[in-house]
């Protein structure tokens, strides 16, 4: 991108978010820096683009122009890069992605690394977020792709389900449970139990299966809640209770042996991990690629070991 379309992007961002805080958020830029770059529009046009009455911001008459031509400008300037790269093979450029912790931190930096092989010259942003600031950034303009658990509105986005995961049961190692082929759900109720925090995606797929089968959350001895997948492997390591979390933060325990997945006598408890695609942009060269290697990705080779 050109130092004018950056300038462009800016403009845009500041016409959709309504806020010159939130647009510094997004694009990482100091709000100081966002008015500069406003005003240099300002400048080169001689003319206000946004009132600024009171706490609102909107787009003047002439702001309301610039900003329809500048979607355009952005879109074609993607196309451009399209076009040329189609022409001369060459996949460069960068890939920003959003994704929520268990995809963003279990299971895209196997995909990356696979990926890069075959495709160096790119590169790739990986931004580790929940869901509702993925979609934020996303409609902004900021993020090329989102990848969260939960799934989301299509108001906003596009979303298409892309690969099925499963929430496995995990124990300790010396856990009486472990020399057992299955356990029903119903015997969670016995256990003390690790929950993560409210709000996240894994607990809503715990919590609706448990309603399923009849079981409320109070009727769990809940001995921790906690705030990430991280510290509830450690916390069952260490023998504080039994709990619920998705396979692909689990490759390397069951690798060493340090936790031990066993199977519901019931129905597995399978969720959606969820690609999100902003809606009406032009998708470029090498984030099409990108999708593609992900929908043909062969996943299930990262689980030989965990089918114990």
């Amino acid at each position: 991108m050109g130092l004018e379309d950056h300038k462009l992007k800016v403009f845009c961002t500041v016409a959709e978010t309504k806020s010159f805080s939130k647009t510094s958020e997004i694009i990482y830029l100091t709000q100081p820096a966002v008015s500069l770059q406003i005003q240099a529009l300002e400048e080169l046009y001689e003319t206000k683009l946004f009132d600024r009455s009171g706490n609102t911001i909107s787009l003047t008459p002439a702001g309301e122009i610039l900003y329809k031509y500048a979607k355009d400008i952005l879109s074609l300037y993607t196309e451009l890069d399209k076009e040329i790269g189609k022409i001369t093979g060459l996949l460069k450029g960068s890939i920003s992605i959003g994704a929520s912790t268990t995809i963003g931190n279990y299971m895209l930096p196997a995909i990356i690394a696979d990926f890069k092989r075959t495709h160096p010259k790119i590169r790739i942003n990986l931004n580790i977020n929940n869901t509702k600031r993925i979609v934020e950034l996303l409609t902004s303009g900021t993020l090329d792709i989102g990848m969260v658990e939960g799934e989301v509105s299509k108001n906003k986005v596009k979303n298409e389900s892309i690969v099925t995961d499963e929430l496995c049961l995990i124990v300790p190692p010396l856990h009486p449970w472990v020399k057992r082929k299955v356990v029903s759900i119903l015997e969670l109720t016995k256990e003390p139990f690790i929950m993560r925090e409210e709000g996240s995606g894994t607990r809503q797929v715990i919590e609706k299966y448990l309603t399923a089968h009849g079981i409320h959350i109070n009727d769990m001895k809940i001995t921790l809640v906690a705030g990430s997948t991280a510290s509830i492997k450690e916390s069952v390591e260490n023998g504080l209770g039994i709990s619920i979390i998705s396979k692909w933060a689990l490759r390397k325990e069951v690798h060493y042996g340090t936790l031990k997945v066993i199977n519901f006598k019931e129905e597995r408890m399978l969720r959606s991990f969820w690609l999100l695609l902003p809606k009406n942009s032009v998708i470029s060269h090498s984030v099409d690629e990108f999708i593609s290697y992900m929908k043909t990705y062969p996943y299930e080779k990262h689980f030989v070991e965990l089918k114990s």
